[in-house]
């Protein structure tokens, strides 16, 4: 399955997050506590949901634990930062290079996709994995564990290094 490559433009963010692992995955209560508050995000754009994951470096992956921990956002697309709701924080998504893999299936099948991007179409790509917050957007076609849901993951990339 092979992605798109789309160069992302800077992207503002209002959401709330977690600190947590794949031992401890807190990804539920995240999105019951973020949703009730959605609402009062006025400055937000389009109505889809973003679920990003920010890793403290790429060694993240080097030698991956399901204990190592990472910030994990529920979160929408705002026009500017200029309005956070109280206990609402921010996150500016730097412009680069993405690879976007559609996904249709239930949760429990998105580890599966994720192994394929990172341990087949990556090392085979072009592109090497780069130290930018990886999300999934989750649009009108999402539905939350379902089979016919759909989703984008998008990775971050840059060309590799001929070092």
């Amino acid at each position: 399955m092979a992605p798109t490559i789309k160069n992302l433009p800077e992207t503002l963010l209002v959401g709330k997050k977690v600190r947590m692992n794949f031992l401890n995955n807190r990804t539920q209560e995240l999105w019951k506590s973020f949703m009730p508050r959605k609402k009062e995000i006025l400055n937000s754009i389009g109505d889809d949901l973003y679920s990003v994951e920010v890793y403290d470096s790429l060694s993240y992956f080097d030698a991956f634990s399901p204990a190592n921990e990472f910030d994990k956002w529920a979160a929408v697309k705002v026009d500017d930062h200029g309005f956070i709701p109280d206990d609402l924080e921010t996150l500016t998504i730097p412009s680069g290079l993405y690879a976007i893999f559609s996904f249709k299936g239930l949760d429990s099948e998105a580890p599966a996709m994720y192994q394929y991007i990172l341990g087949t179409w990556l090392p085979s790509s072009e592109y090497q994995l780069d130290h930018r917050p990886h999300f999934a957007v989750m649009g009108e076609k999402y539905k939350n564990n379902d089979p016919d849901s759909e989703e984008e993951f998008w990775i971050p990339i840059k060309p590799k290094s001929h070092e």
